[in-house]
């Protein structure tokens, strides 16, 4: 089961939260856990874990993000990476219900050919762990994007992150109730 929490707390996402048992050790969810957060980022490529990213000098930076990191265990890599994709898609109807318009490519949002979403899954020793960034304020990014705030008129953050924690967490716990009620062939 899926435990999430959206913290008050503003934490400077800098590359290095994103590794095994961080929301353990900070926010005692032990298992499964998404925690939700708003903060600056700033990844130097020390710290980076995109390779493709770091060997075209593409460091990330937002002046507000809203962070969510999550820690899976039990599960292999290219499914971490499927649960990635869930969570990007359900960004992507969260806010199409709010009326925009967004484009996926990949594990990336868009709007208005601007880039809304910073995301990546990779595998511990004992986990996988996700990392999916939206902007909040889309000043000085070091790429053309767009921010929930600046850009999109969204105030309502914790709002709108408690919506995603709560469907990425009874989409993840629906997936493995529906595993259990069929018979095998």
């Amino acid at each position: 089961m899926m435990k999430t929490l959206i913290t008050d707390n503003e934490i400077k996402y800098e590359g290095w939260q994103l590794s095994p048992h961080w929301i353990y050790k900070n926010f005692k969810l032990q298992g499964d856990a998404t925690v939700a957060f708003i903060g600056e980022c700033e990844v130097k490529l020390t710290e980076m874990v995109d390779i493709e990213d770091v060997i075209n000098n593409e460091p990330i930076y937002s002046k507000s993000m809203l962070s969510f990191i999550s820690e899976q265990f039990n599960v292999g890599l290219v499914e971490g990476v499927f649960r990635q994709r869930l969570l990007i898609c359900i960004i992507k109807e969260t806010l199409e219900k709010r009326g925009f318009k967004v484009v996926r490519d990949g594990d990336d949002l868009f709007v208005n050919n601007k880039k809304l979403t910073v995301s990546i899954a990779t595998k511990s020793l004992t986990s996988i762990l996700i990392h999916t960034g939206i902007n909040i304020d889309s000043t000085g990014t070091p790429v053309p994007a767009c921010g929930l705030t600046n850009d999109l008129g969204i105030t309502d953050i914790k709002t709108f992150a408690e919506e995603i924690l709560k469907r990425y967490a009874e989409e993840l716990d629906d997936i493995v109730l529906a595993s259990t009620k069929v018979r095998g062939v």
